[in-house]
C-alpha cells in the first residue's frame, strides 16, 4: 500500500526540473493535483499545498477521509472507487462545489450539514450490503436544499424519492439501475422541484408503467430532457391539451349526470330510507322497454308489479309496502309503463 506523503507529490509534479524553487514554495502553488489509480490508502499531512483548488484520488485504496483539513480552497474533490464507507472530515472545505463519491461502501450521506457551496454530489453504486439501500441524513438534505443542483444516486437500491423533495434547486437527477416503482412518487417530488431540467431514471421498474413519460412531462413544466430524451415543446403541449380535453369531457359527463337526476327526482324506498332512482328495463326482452323506477333489480321479471303476499300471522300489509307497489302508469307517458319497485 501507498502513502500519499509530500514526496509522494513531488515526484508527481516532477519537481526535480524546478531547481530555481524549494520544494514548499512549488507545493503552495499546485491548484490542481491528479494521484488517481496509485494505489493509496492513506491521506497523510499534505498542509502544504494550501492553495489545491482541484484534488484527483479516485481508484485508489483509500479507507478513511482525512487530513484535508488544510485544503480550504478546495472546489473539486474525486474520491470515487476507494473503500470509503464514511463521509467524515470535511467540514473544513468551505468551498466545495463538487464531491464525487461513487464506488465505495457508503451507506449513509451525511456529514455534508457545512458544506454550503456544494453544486454537485455523486454517490452512485455503493457497494452495499445485501437488500439495504442507501439513505440520506435529513440534517445533511436540510443543508444541501438551496445549494445543491446535481445529484446521482444510480444503482443504490432507491425505492422512492420523497425524502429528497427538500432539494428546492436540483436541476438534474441522475437515479438509474434503482428500484423506482410507482408514477406517482415521482409526481410529488415533480410537484417540488421547479427548477428541474433534466432527469434520468432509466433501469427503474416505474418506466415500464403505462403513460410514464406522458405524465412526467405533463407534471413538469421546467423539465427538458427525460431518461436522455429531448422534451420537445410541442410534445408537451399536446400532451397538455389532451389532458385538458380529457379533465373537460369527465367534466361534461358529471354536469350530464347532474341535469339527468335533476329531471327524474329521486324516489325513496320508504322501508329502507335508499333513493330509488329512474332506468329502463325490459323483462320480456321483446317490443319497448319500460321506464321502471327501482332500488334493486327483481330477481325474476315475473316478480315486478306484484304485490307482496298477506302473511298467515298478518293481517293487513304494510303501508310503506302497499306504496312502493303503487302503479303509476296513469302520471307518466303513454309510452312507459312506471313502477316502484322495492327490494325482493
Amino acid at each position: 500500500m501507498v502513502r500519499l506523503t509530500v514526496d509522494l507529490v513531488a515526484k508527481s509534479i516532477n519537481h526535480k526540473n524546478r531547481k530555481e524553487e524549494s520544494l514548499a514554495q512549488c507545493l503552495r502553488k499546485i491548484t490542481h493535483l491528479n494521484l488517481s489509480d496509485k494505489n493509496i490508502d492513506t491521506i497523510d499531512d499534505l498542509s502544504l499545498c494550501r492553495n489545491l483548488n482541484v484534488l484527483y484520488l479516485y481508484d485508489n485504496q483509500i479507507r478513511e477521509i482525512h487530513n484535508l483539513g488544510f485544503a480550504s480552497n478546495l472546489t473539486h474533490l474525486y474520491l470515487q472507487n476507494n473503500c470509503i464507507s464514511r463521509i467524515e472530515n470535511l467540514t473544513s472545505l468551505k468551498k466545495l462545489e463538487k464531491l464525487y463519491l461513487g464506488g465505495n461502501y457508503i451507506t449513509v450521506v451525511e456529514g455534508l450539514e457545512t458544506l454550503e457551496e456544494l453544486r454537485e454530489l455523486h454517490v452512485e453504486s455503493q457497494r452495499l450490503p445485501l437488500g439495504e439501500k442507501l439513505l440520506f441524513d435529513p440534517r445533511t438534505l436540510h443543508s444541501l436544499a438551496k445549494s445543491l443542483l446535481v445529484l446521482n444516486i444510480s444503482n443504490n437500491n432507491i425505492d422512492e424519492l420523497g425524502e429528497l423533495a427538500l432539494l428546492e434547486n436540483i436541476s438534474h437527477l441522475i437515479a438509474v439501475d434503482n428500484q423506482l416503482q410507482h408514477v406517482k412518487d415521482l409526481e410529488f417530488v415533480l410537484n417540488k422541484w421547479t427548477k428541474l431540467c433534466r432527469m434520468d431514471l432509466k433501469g427503474n421498474p416505474v418506466c415500464r408503467k403505462p403513460k410514464y413519460r406522458d405524465r412526467l412531462i405533463i407534471q413538469s413544466q421546467t423539465l427538458e430532457s427525460l431518461d436522455g430524451k429531448e422534451i420537445k415543446e410541442m410534445e408537451r403541449q399536446f400532451l397538455m391539451n389532451w389532458k385538458a380535453s380529457k379533465a373537460a369531457r369527465k367534466k361534461s359527463k358529471e354536469e350530464s349526470m347532474t341535469n339527468e337526476h335533476a329531471a327524474y327526482p329521486h324516489f325513496y324506498d320508504f322501508g329502507t330510507g335508499h333513493p330509488i332512482v329512474p332506468v329502463y328495463y325490459n323483462p320480456s326482452g321483446k317490443g319497448k322497454p319500460k321506464f321502471v323506477i327501482f332500488s334493486e333489480l327483481p330477481r325474476s321479471p315475473h316478480n315486478i308489479g306484484e304485490p307482496p303476499q298477506r302473511s298467515q300471522e298478518g293481517s293487513n300489509i304494510s303501508v310503506s309496502k302497499k306504496i312502493r307497489y303503487v302503479p303509476l302508469k296513469n302520471l307518466e307517458s303513454k309510452f312507459y309503463d312506471v313502477y316502484l319497485c322495492g327490494s325482493h
